[in-house]
């Protein structure tokens, strides 16, 4: 097997996400480009460089370190698909979240349809919910979401110590 031939997907992960560069958003996404699985504060679907940008700036300050490695690619007419491993620490507050200072990694796919050698369409399904399990506060933190077993042996230990 060789090495996969870099695609217009691998230049997005790592000039965009990698390297933090917003004015390849403008080079790489069509003026008219839809992010369809990625929406903006008022559930719209990201469309063109404008309404990518304060998505993209948001997530790139909660996780200033964020890097996205290309797993794997797979090229069919107009359109790349990849998927891809996601890590980074959560050390700002875009997403909506205090800085945990927490590290994430999760997984996603993209497919892009290029036009003009630009992104014109792009289906993205990445695992938010394991990364905000990941942001999370450990259980014996947050007693609101400590289990009923460990009130009942919390309990049973003040019993047998008279308390």
């Amino acid at each position: 097997m060789t090495d996969q031939e870099p695609t217009l997907v691998h230049r997005w992960f790592e000039e965009v996400w990698n390297k933090g560069r917003a004015e390849a958003i403008d080079e790489m996404l069509d003026c008219d480009g839809i992010a369809h699985g990625l929406t903006d504060e008022s559930g719209n679907e990201l469309c063109g460089p404008k309404g990518f940008k304060p998505f993209f700036e948001n997530f790139r300050k909660a996780f200033p370190d964020l890097k996205v490695k290309v797993e794997d690619t797979v090229v069919e007419g107009d359109k790349i698909a990849a998927r891809c491993t996601v890590t980074g620490t959560h050390a700002g507050e875009g997403i909506g979240l205090a800085a945990t200072n927490r590290p994430v990694e999760f997984t996603g796919m993209t497919i892009v349809r290029v036009k003009d050698g630009k992104i014109a369409e792009a289906w993205n399904n990445f695992d938010f919910m394991s990364m905000f399990q990941q942001l999370a506060p450990p259980a014996a933190d947050n007693p609101e979401t400590r289990s009923k077993d460990a009130t009942e042996d919390a309990t049973s230990d003040r019993l047998d110590y008279g308390i």
